[in-house]
């Protein structure tokens, strides 16, 4: 797979923040929703997926090398060959494709970037030793990439047909009779021609081909393991790869210009995206086990990494939707494992890998009966934990962040009147949590509807400029310290976007195990795309109306359902567990609109200060990055490395 779908990652990883939020701001009662505005959102279409399942199955099929060929082998090769070394190589390759880019460059009429990579490949071929250094870089000269695929689609091709190439990966039919013309362009294929051995039916390959690979190889092993993350962590990584190559391979020039005000909130709320792993090989090092889950007879998978000797055990919780690799994630498990103690990551209730296998509910949305089987998952990991590695385990603390750090703190209301064999923890850390899980709903969809401030007429240009903003901003290096280019409205909408998508792979999930024929497409696992652009026209407040409200209704649950469910889901309804547990630590951010007035006002007045911490900016997540802020994280971890052993037991 070329580095373009490793750039594709990224680019979606920033167009849904890759992150795991949960947004919520202005009051909702759940039994007087009003319907969805007449009026909606309607996204850039994607490049059209006719042939969607033989995309999926090789799409399988790539990541099934990637898994299972170069990522075990990657990390060999990167003990061997150091990092300067393959650096070198991957210039030497990018030097030798110089004539593709000229030859575009002219086509296109891009006078300056031919001149200009002309200019580095004269310099990185002579100083740089045949291309082995970048001197061009460091000399800053301008890079001016360009392919056949975009030079066609300057010439007015405009793709028809999604392909997932094998081995290539994402594509389509433009940009794959371009492929083919930028290896012809390359010189390393005339060296030596393709030619058969006498009285041997295999061909002579050449040197071409196996530079070619060499390169290649050399090139994914630094980029292999966020390929693998990505596709394991995300509930569906081909869809958002589908559409984010839409803005990959659009040949427009982003407007960077911000128009209107800029909102601190939603885009430090952005700035998560910086809160990652500093260890790149920190995932690698990390080992996968399943846990017997008695409700429901599946097995769940758990990540940890524990420490050479017995010490402090730190579970942590992700938010709305994430996987147990998510960035987020692995980062406070690196650093809480940096500082001492055991991590353990499980995935979110929300996220199909929990639903499937550990959830007693056929969808998440009741809190009462999320967090329990939250509880049950973690005594049973536990439990497995403790018997591969007995007397491994010191005292245990549970950290969630977004809707974990709800769950976390439902879980720690309960245990002071938890009589059964549950897992009782010696520190319950809850980050940047809401306080009424319906109350956010509301704010998902605002921020999702935020683009009907544009006039009706511009509405889809100004996304679509929106997203290829963030193409191109997902090919740069940015800092926390970089102030992004979003107004108000797209900072938001990126946030509800994010969400939307979430919510869409929560509900095709749910229904393809327990249909409840509110769909009018068929739930199809290899065809996706007509379920799914009828899921897409559902907002929050639809999902708990539509799906969540009449499956609740068929169980059994206390009438009347809808405030039932939302009283279920609001923090302040178990304000006596929370008051009657002094072990818990919250850190919240003052600007937080994921809180309204009330909710801080109600957080300060039920924990004392040594309990929680407020930071004055930060939004949602956004200020995970800041070392004052790990600090205060692991700060609400202190005296866990001696004391007592947390209370544990087999799961009922």
């Amino acid at each position: 797979m070329k580095r373009q779908s490793i750039r594709t990652i990224r680019i979606s990883a920033l167009l849904w923040l890759s992150l795991s939020l949960f947004a919520h701001s202005q009051e909702t009662n759940l039994a007087l929703m009003t319907p969805q505005a007449a009026e909606s959102v309607v996204l850039p279409k994607s490049v059209p997926d006719p042939i969607e399942p033989f995309n999926r199955a090789m799409w399988g099929f790539n990541r099934g090398v990637m898994t299972g060929v170069i990522k075990p082998t990657s990390r060999v090769y990167r003990y061997v060959i150091i990092k300067p070394i393959r650096t070198g190589i991957g210039n030497f390759g990018k030097n030798l494709t110089y004539p593709g880019r000229l030859i575009n460059n002219l086509l296109q009429g891009k006078w300056n970037g031919a001149r200009d990579e002309s200019y580095r490949f004269a310099c990185n071929t002579t100083v740089g030793i045949v291309g082995v250094f970048d001197v061009a870089e460091k000399w800053n000269i301008p890079k001016s990439d360009a392919d056949f695929g975009q030079t066609l689609g300057q010439w007015g091709w405009k793709p028809g047909c999604f392909i997932m190439l094998p081995f290539i990966g994402p594509s389509n039919e433009r940009d794959a009779i371009g492929f083919a013309a930028d290896t012809a362009a390359n010189p390393l294929l005339y060296i030596s021609p393709y030619e058969f051995v006498a009285n041997d039916p295999l061909t002579y390959l050449g040197p071409y081909t196996y530079c070619s690979y060499a390169v290649a190889y050399n090139d994914h092993t630094d980029t292999v393991g966020e390929y693998v993350r990505f596709s394991q962590a995300e509930m569906d990584p081909y869809s958002e790869i589908q559409y984010a190559w839409t803005f990959v391979r659009e040949n427009r020039v982003a407007d960077f210009k911000v128009v209107g005000k800029q909102d601190d909130a939603s885009l430090e709320t952005i700035d998560s995206v910086f809160f990652t792993y500093k260890d790149p090989e920190f995932p690698f090092h990390a080992t996968t086990r399943s846990a017997l889950i008695p409700a429901t007879g599946r097995e769940l998978k758990f990540t940890f990494w524990l420490q050479p000797g017995k010490a402090p055990v730190v579970y942590i919780v992700p938010g709305l939707g994430a996987h147990r690799l998510n960035k987020t994630a692995l980062a406070l498990a690196e650093l809480v494992y940096r500082n001492g103690f055991s991590a353990v990551c499980v995935s979110s209730a929300f996220h199909s890998e929990f639903m499937e296998r550990a959830s007693t509910a056929a969808l998440p949305a009741y809190l009462p009966v999320d967090g329990h089987d939250v509880h049950v998952a973690l005594t049973a990991i536990d439990s497995r934990l403790n018997a591969l590695y007995p007397n491994r385990l010191g005292n245990r603390a549970l950290m969630g962040y977004s809707m974990g750090a709800l769950h976390s703190l439902y879980i720690a209301a309960d245990t002071p009147q938890n009589h059964s064999p549950l897992i009782a923890f010696d520190r319950y850390v809850a980050i940047n949590t809401p306080v009424r899980l319906l109350h956010g709903v509301s704010k998902l969809d605002e921020f999702y509807q935020a683009p009907l401030a544009w006039p009706s007429a511009e509405r889809t240009d100004r996304i679509e400029n929106t997203f290829l903003k963030a193409a191109a901003l997902s090919k740069n290096k940015l800092t926390p310290e970089n102030s992004l280019p979003f107004n108000e409205i797209e900072s938001k909408f990126l946030i509800g976007l994010t969400f939307r998508f979430t919510l869409r792979d929560i509900i095709f999930s749910s229904q393809r195990r327990n249909n409840q024929g509110v769909l009018r497409h068929p739930v199809i696992s290899l065809r996706r795309n007509p379920a799914y652009q009828e899921i897409l026209q559902y907002s929050y407040q639809d999902f708990f109306k539509k799906f969540v409200i009449p499956y609740y209704q068929v169980c059994g649950i206390t009438s009347p359902v809808a405030e039932t469910v939302e009283k279920g889901g609001d923090l302040r309804a178990y304000d006596a567990g929370l008051r009657a547990n002094p072990n818990i630590r919250i850190i919240v951010n003052q600007n937080d609109f994921l809180l309204a007035d009330d909710d801080l006002i109600w957080l300060k007045s039920t924990f004392p200060a040594e309990r929680l911490t407020v930071f004055n900016q930060g939004g949602h997540l956004g200020n995970l990055s800041n070392p004052t802020v790990q600090k205060t994280i692991l700060d609400s971890l202190a005296g866990l490395k001696a004391g007592t052993k947390a209370k544990t037991g087999s799961v009922p």
